[in-house]
């Protein structure tokens, strides 16, 4: 494996990926990791970002000081049925890949990485098929356990494909199991370090019964009209069991609170709704007890790391049905509860309340998920990284 002291010029990393959080959360969270590797080695990084112009990673890779580029991509419309997928606007969009390749193949050419990481999303393709033109070593990262649609297609194209759960494993092609590596999903470092006595006073959460567990149930940033719509029916009767903060998403924020403004004062003072939960989210996730949520790889990788237990609703329009895939794993796993298919409150009564009410029960998960996390995955990245760099 390359010792990054060994390193006597910046490192250049590509990296592309992105269209959402699950793409590019990990992918930031290990160009920080090299960077600081980097540095402590008494070198230093050079990183360009190749995106698209309308994805997450088009606002997150500037914030962070990163240099941004985009190519000409195209997204693929999935459907059950094939004759589905040959429609105007695939074509369409399929036609404009090469166009894409074109330009990142320049763009690699240009730039010399010393090594490409792709974390997936249609970006992606492009970029990896122009790392193997332009012959530099491609580290494929995926967060799911079933490989994502991109990063299938670069997979025989890749130096290393760095997985997130031994079960994926069996299912990646037998020709490229031998340069599958098991990382885990890159975590935010400071989602690992929360204090719950910050979310307590940065939320405001003073009239919460410390004395009974607390529920975090979030939708993801812009909230998920099914958890809300459920949590709505099941409110009275959860708040006489737990403490609930409800990340629902800024739209959502205002029928939830007049519905919540009809509860007697005792229970409405156990239940805080946030349209968004930004930098207190590490304090909440130290705070909370059991959580229902989304199963998106990245939230997975944060509760696993962090042992919580969990009630996942999947996502049923996630592609590949992933999402559903995450859930049943862990559930299998002892890890976590999955709700599959009509979510109703009786249903998320019987998921939530044996982990309300039996300690025992809640500490017996929180084990099983804790077996899952991989809370060191970005340095293993890193590793794989380098160890690709140099071979």
């Amino acid at each position: 494996m390359n010792d990054a002291a060994s390193l006597r010029r910046p490192f250049r990393l590509l990296v592309t990926g992105g269209g959402t959080g699950g793409h590019t959360y990990p992918a930031l969270t290990a160009v920080r990791t090299l960077q600081a590797r980097l540095v402590e080695a008494g070198s230093t990084l050079d990183v360009l970002w190749i995106g698209t112009p309308d994805g997450l990673e088009a606002r997150v890779a500037p914030a962070e000081g990163i240099p941004f580029t985009t190519v000409a991509t195209g997204k693929i419309r999935r459907s059950s049925n094939p004759l589905k997928m040959l429609s105007p606007a695939n074509m369409r969009d399929m036609a404009r890949v090469p166009l894409g390749v074109v330009q990142a193949r320049k763009t690699v050419s240009r730039f010399g990485p010393d090594v490409v990481l792709a974390t997936g999303g249609y970006v992606a393709v492009p970029a990896g098929l122009a790392a193997r033109m332009c012959k530099r070593p491609l580290v494929l990262h995926e967060q799911t356990v079933r490989l994502g649609l991109a990063n299938r297609k670069l997979a025989g194209s890749a130096t290393r494909i760095a997985v997130s759960s031994e079960s994926t494993l069996p299912l990646l092609p037998h020709a490229v199991r031998g340069s599958a590596v098991v990382t885990g999903n890159p975590v935010r470092p400071e989602v690992l370090t929360g204090q719950a006595d910050r979310a307590v006073a940065s939320l405001g959460l003073h009239s919460f019964d410390r004395r009974l567990p607390t529920l975090y149930v979030t939708g993801g940033a812009q909230g998920a009209q099914q958890i809300n719509e459920v949590i709505r029916e099941a409110l009275p009767w959860l708040l006489e069991r737990a403490n609930i903060v409800h990340q629902c998403g800024p739209a959502n924020v205002e029928g939830l609170r007049q519905h919540a403004a009809g509860l007697p004062a005792e229970l409405a003072g156990r239940y805080h709704l946030a349209g968004f939960v930004g930098p207190e989210l590490p304090g909440v996730l130290a705070l909370a007890d059991v959580v229902v949520s989304r199963s998106g790889a990245g939230t997975l990788a944060e509760l696993t790391a962090l042992g919580k237990p969990a009630v996942f609703v999947p996502l049923a329009s996630s592609a590949g049905n992933e999402q559903a895939h995450n859930a049943r794993h862990l559930e299998e796993a002892g890890a976590a509860v999955a709700l599959l298919g009509d979510v109703t409150e009786g249903r998320l009564r019987e998921a939530v309340g044996p982990l309300l009410t039996d300690p025992a029960r809640r500490a017996g998960m929180a084990e099983a998920a804790r077996a899952h996390g991989r809370p060191d995955a970005a340095d293993r990245l890193v590793d794989v990284l380098l160890s690709a760099a140099s071979s």
